[in-house]
């Protein structure tokens, strides 16, 4: 029996090597022996341009935004410091000068 490492992607103890790969046939995961492996917390919010966001960065709105249930709108331009990611339609949650605690969907921001 071969000593190859369990899947890093489902645990499964069922890898074998593809020339200098190891894949996983239950999942489909493939990863390069001793490469370290990031753990991402599946969390993977990118902006408009594609850019891959994160919890405190920085944006600005490239397209003006109506608020709901108010008369008020976030022009284009708008920088939005310190934003955070959550799960949803709405994936960042921030507070915007003069509007107050908002959420805003990726698609109209980009990375500042």
């Amino acid at each position: 029996m071969s000593d190859l490492p369990n899947c890093p992607s489902c645990n499964s103890s069922y890898t074998y090597e593809d020339g200098s790969t190891l894949v996983c046939p239950e999942c489909g995961h493939e990863w390069i022996a001793g490469e370290v492996v990031e753990q991402d917390d599946g969390l993977v919010v990118k902006d408009a341009n594609g850019a891959q966001l994160s919890d405190g960065d920085t944006v600005t709105v490239i397209k003006d935004l109506k608020v709901k249930g108010s008369s008020l709108v976030v022009k284009v331009g708008t920088k939005v410091k310190n934003i955070r990611l959550v799960e949803g339609d709405h994936n960042i949650d921030c507070k915007i000068d003069g509007i107050g605690a908002m959420q805003l969907k990726s698609e109209f921001v980009k990375k500042a």
